[in-house]
């Protein structure tokens, strides 16, 4: 897992493509492109001229165990940068699912790594023979300093959802195992519940599930009955808003009383895994001229979510702290063609936003989002500025909160989570 930057996103939409003949429909479409030198212009979002319902206050981060190699992003920086003023939950992520149980994801970078005084979060160094190390003890430091903060694992993601067909074949198993697992006497103390990130259930994403459309709740309904009502159950979901698309493919509306609430995943609906373009911004808020797919943008997916009887409240609005990006494009606007996928210092097709907000400067908005072309690269992600945006459609539709992935792609300040409010 160390070195790709998020093990949910890679090749989502490119594997889907492979997988649909074994679900017997088409997950992906291609609607359109813009012509070439022709700007888009977006839509406008559902309900912007409602009267807006309250919204929620939430702010979701992930924080990524395997973060602490490569990237060196400690559960210290989420202090420094002044995020934990801003987070009122951390999604730590990922714990794995293997044999039908939850399991630990990184035991070194989990509980046994040792912090030095200067990167422990209260300065204080871990000793060789305290029971628990790694970045469960730091985020116990961190909720020390702010004591309103919740932390939920999450487990699964991208790269290890592969095992929940297993875990739905006997769900009252499963939740015994990831309650045992999450109330470790080790650790109990840091955790306030749990967060299933399924990609994708009854659907494709590094595999396809074939558990029916059911087995999502049934899930659910076990680990809430493990947990009870004092525990926190959150879950990742997709965001594929198109017609029979993933959101048909399961009853999230039958789900959602089981959960406090859902993370649609508005992000990655377009990047480089399509290596010859076109070129469309992957967090797009809204539908455009010329976009490549219907149904593959945050208003669509918010819409259909609460279209299925699902409560506002009960749906965060998720930003990515990244771009996604492609090379060889000519094209300023949306819609160009290219050869392959952007640069990237982790996985090619993908820069945080630290960097590319100096690397390649925002050039361009289009569906409340930011592009930018710069030589013959061409890159989307969100800005502060269009986070605001964001922020705005939130309010007006009366959601639960924002989530984001994730905290080490923010600057050292923390630019964009202090856009988020």
């Amino acid at each position: 897992m160390t070195g790709l930057h998020r093990p949910r996103a890679r090749l989502r939409a490119l594997a889907a493509t492979f997988c649909t003949a074994a679900l017997g429909a088409a997950l992906l479409g291609v609607a359109g492109t813009s012509s070439a030198g022709a700007a888009p212009t977006a839509s406008a979002p559902a309900a912007a001229g409602a009267t807006p319902t309250a919204a929620g206050d939430k702010v979701v981060g992930y924080f990524t165990n395997w973060g602490v190699y490569q990237r060196d992003y400690h559960v210290k920086n989420i202090e420094t940068s002044g995020s934990a003023d801003k987070l009122t939950h951390i999604n730590y992520a990922f714990g794995n699912v293997q044999g039908g149980k939850c399991t630990i994801g990184d035991s070194y970078a989990d509980y046994e790594k040792a912090y030095t005084a200067d990167q422990s979060v209260d300065g204080v160094a871990d000793t060789w023979d305290q029971e628990l190390r790694g970045n469960f003890n730091q985020l116990r430091k961190l909720k020390k300093l702010h004591p309103d903060l919740k932390v939920i694992w999450s487990f699964g993601g991208w790269s290890w959802s592969g095992g929940f067909a297993e875990a739905a074949k006997n769900p009252a198993a499963f939740a015994e195992s990831c309650h045992s697992l999450v109330e470790d006497p080790r650790w109990a103390d840091v955790f306030d519940g749990i967060d299933i990130d399924w990609e994708y259930p009854n659907a494709c994403g590094l595999t396809c599930d074939t558990s029916g459309r059911d087995a999502y709740g049934d899930l659910l309904s076990a680990l809430r009955s493990k947990f009870g009502t004092d525990s926190l159950i959150t879950s990742a979901i997709t965001a594929d808003g198109s017609d029979g698309g993933k959101i048909d493919a399961v009853d999230y509306a039958g789900a959602a009383q089981y959960l406090d609430w859902y993370n649609p995943m508005t992000y990655d609906f377009f990047g480089a895994f399509a290596a010859q373009g076109p070129t469309a911004p992957h967090s797009p808020l809204t539908s455009y001229t010329g976009i490549p797919t219907e149904g593959f943008n945050s208003d669509a997916a918010i819409s259909k979510l609460k279209g299925l009887g699902i409560p506002a409240e009960k749906l965060l609005l998720g930003i990515g702290f990244y771009g996604r990006g492609w090379t060889g494009v000519t094209q300023s606007e949306p819609g160009g063609t290219a050869t392959g996928a952007a640069p990237g210092t982790y996985e090619a097709g993908i820069e945080d936003y630290k960097v590319l907000k100096d690397s390649c400067p925002a050039t361009g908005t289009v569906a409340g989002t930011a592009y930018a072309h710069c030589g013959t690269d061409w890159w989307s992600y969100d800005t502060p500025a269009t986070i605001a945006t964001k922020m705005d459609y939130k309010n007006q539709q009366g959601l639960g909160g924002t989530f984001f992935w994730e905290l080490s792609g923010d600057t050292a300040n923390g630019e964009l989570i202090k856009a988020i409010n």
